[in-house]
């Protein structure tokens, strides 16, 4: 949103700017110095210095009293020292103002933030890009404890999200987060970018909101198998079912260039739905058509739908398709069905599935998917989350005897779903998490793993899982791009976060991981590991009391208590640290052994640690799939039965 000139300057009033640029970059500099004056800030940069001042210490007093660090990262800056220094003072006081004047991606360390685009602004003082530059200042100047980045509403929190980074619930967008939700931090829009909104149910029935949204779903995905096109995922697109926005605002603060709006009307066996696709820049529709038919065609209807919005984006699609893996766009609705009875029953399981209502809700679900597939066995997309399913309840099983046959009934559901969909990313997901979860068999889980990245490079939830798969295996590298490409594609989903902290913990770069822990709560102070994550990373840093104020606040109480356990005993209250112990044992029984092992490893029992690691990999407890980097088992590192854990398990 542009603001008229006037009104910057009342808003931020003489707000302190500090500019940090490579010497090389300061034509314009100057240009973003007369800019931001021009609109009401104090700008501090080096030109300013009179000759025999002590720089150093000018430059530090500026630096740490300003409202605003402004960095501008340019090929030149990311080289140098005296940026970069300044760039961390800036973000550790939460003052980080990041942008690019040339398009380059900032340095390690600094790319968790998004960033500002200023390569194409011209030098005019009036331009958009100095808006929302001026916004950006006057967010700092709020003095918000944390950087402004994307935050957002999600599910309330179950064990089964913790395993992929952790579950999400209600709204508590941070002051600093609203504005990037604004479009403050948003990067240059690429021009094959569309969201699409979950359709409006305009039945008048409740009950009919699975129809629409799982028809939303739908057209979603085939989109996003189109490696052409860049389709945000659904769980950013949620938060405006209520359109609480208009289209401009919507494709700002997702950052795409084009949005798919409609509805839907059900009445009986006839379905209408109406689609428009808007540009996101002007809110104006660049097509629109309704669809009457019975629900018997509604197959047709979401591959016309697909086909039709691609077709409107073709002018815009790159013609370069190697910068993503993935298949041809020709791979519309792989896995689906053309059974009205078992479409009608898969998106009713979804729709249970999503709700994140614990076992009750997955149970609900598995039978509506197993009705999927007797209604059409070769259904390969409800097999597929048949398996998932499957794997959710063993999350949050206590019957240690019934996980390993969770875990088997989810690979066979997966393996039918791989072979009935040779195509079908999600099928290749749900094979790995269940060989590396259910079974330990992580070098059986890569190349499924691999497969699925393949062919889901613009699917969020898959990328996501791949992301946690290779943080637990050591592959930071690959790790990191997979989690960075779900921001992308995701980047109102604080999910997205949490595996993120997951990589920076994993790569010894805690202050990073707290950080991005931090956002997520700042979404919603109650998600479900959070807390523990940065709990973790502040006792790997041996803030031990903060790490156990982090874990008292902690709301996942299997997390809370295990690391309540382990810090009051490292305190030397063992009364404590035994109740805590009985406490998980007595309510998670043999689904706690990882967080027995850990407690027993930080106590120096290595032979009641590697008890309870090789109990929990004969019975199947996911939680073994981090013990190849968790700080927590450290102690037990080098035991021999460790080891041979690990290789039996095929960790490298």
């Amino acid at each position: 949103m542009a603001f008229e000139d006037q009104k910057d300057a009342a808003v931020i009033g003489r707000s302190s700017v500090f500019l940090s640029y490579s010497r090389d970059d300061r034509p314009t500099a100057e240009k973003v110095i007369a800019a931001l004056t021009a609109r009401g800030c104090d700008v501090w940069w080096d030109g300013l210095l009179d000759g025999g001042v002590a720089f150093a210490r000018k430059t530090e007093d500026a630096l740490e009293n300003a409202d605003a660090v402004v960095v501008l990262w340019s090929k030149r800056s990311i080289d140098s020292h005296w940026v970069k220094d300044e760039a961390t003072r800036g973000r550790d006081r939460g003052r980080l103002v990041p942008a690019t004047i040339d398009g380059i991606e900032p340095p390690l360390g600094f790319r968790q933030y998004q960033v500002l685009n200023l390569s194409r602004w011209k030098g005019r003082g009036d331009a958009p890009e100095m808006a929302d530059l001026v916004r950006a200042v006057q967010i700092s100047a709020k003095k918000t404890d944390l950087p402004a980045t994307p935050f957002v509403v999600a599910p309330k929190p179950s064990r089964r999200g913790l395993m992929i980074g952790g579950a999400v619930g209600g709204l508590a967008i941070a002051s600093g987060a609203s504005a990037w939700l604004a479009g403050v931090f948003t990067s240059a829009r690429a021009t094959n970018s569309v969201a699409v909104l979950p359709l409006r149910n305009l039945s008048g029935d409740p009950a009919q909101d699975y129809l629409s949204d799982g028809l939303s779903e739908e057209v979603r995905s085939t989109l996003a198998r189109n490696p052409l096109l860049q389709v945000a995922a659904p769980n950013s697109t949620g938060k405006f079912k209520d359109r609480n926005a208009d289209a401009i605002s919507i494709a700002r603060q997702l950052n795409v260039a084009y949005i798919l709006d409609g509805s839907v009307r059900r009445a009986g066996n006839v379905i209408r739905i109406s689609a428009q696709l808007m540009d996101g820049k002007t809110g104006f529709s660049e097509w629109a058509q309704s669809f009457d038919r019975k629900l018997d065609d509604i197959f047709a209807i979401q591959s016309e739908i697909a086909s039709t919005v691609a077709d409107a984006l073709s002018a815009q699609i790159a013609t370069d398709t190697a910068r993503t893996p993935g298949p041809s766009k020709n791979s519309a609705f792989v896995g689906g069905t053309n059974v009205v009875a078992a479409y009608d029953a898969y998106l009713k399981g979804r729709a249970a599935y999503e709700s994140v209502g614990g076992e009750d809700s997955d149970r609900k679900a598995l039978a509506l998917f197993d009705a999927a597939i007797a209604a059409d066995p070769k259904f390969a997309k409800a097999h597929a989350a048949r398996s998932r399913t499957l794997a959710s309840i063993a999350t949050v099983t206590t019957q240690s005897n019934e996980l390993r046959m969770l875990y088997e009934s989810s690979i066979v559901a997966a393996e039918t779903a791989q072979k009935l969909a040779p195509d079908l990313a999600d099928a290749y997901s749900a094979l790995g998490w269940a060989l590396a979860r259910g079974r330990h068999d992580v070098r059986a889980a890569r190349e499924p793993f691999e497969r699925s990245r393949a062919l889901g490079w613009g699917d969020a939830d898959v990328l996501r899982s791949y992301a946690a798969f290779c943080a637990d295996t050591g592959r930071i590298k690959d790790a990191e791009a997979a989690a960075r490409r779900v921001l992308t594609l995701d980047p109102l989903n604080p999910r997205g976060y949490r595996i993120l902290g997951l990589i920076q913990t994993i790569s010894d770069r805690d202050q990073e991981a707290i950080i991005s822990n931090q956002r997520a709560l700042a979404i919603n102070p109650k998600m479900a590991g959070a807390h523990a994550a940065i709990g973790l990373a502040q006792f790997r840093l041996g803030q031990f009391e903060k790490a156990r104020a982090s874990y008292d606040r902690e709301t996942f109480s299997l997390f809370r208590q295990a690391g309540l356990s382990i810090l009051d005993y490292r305190r030397g209250d063992k009364t404590a640290a035994d109740r805590w112990l009985a406490a998980i044992l007595d309510e998670y029984g043999d689904n706690a052994l990882y967080q027995k092992a850990q407690i027993l490893a930080q106590r120096g029992d290595v032979e009641g640690a590697t008890d309870a690691l090789e109990r929990g990999h004969e019975i199947g407890d996911a939680g073994l799939l981090m013990m190849r980097n968790d700080a927590f088992l450290d102690p037990v590192r080098s035991d021999p039965r460790f080891i041979r854990l690990l290789k039996r398990m095929g960790f490298d």
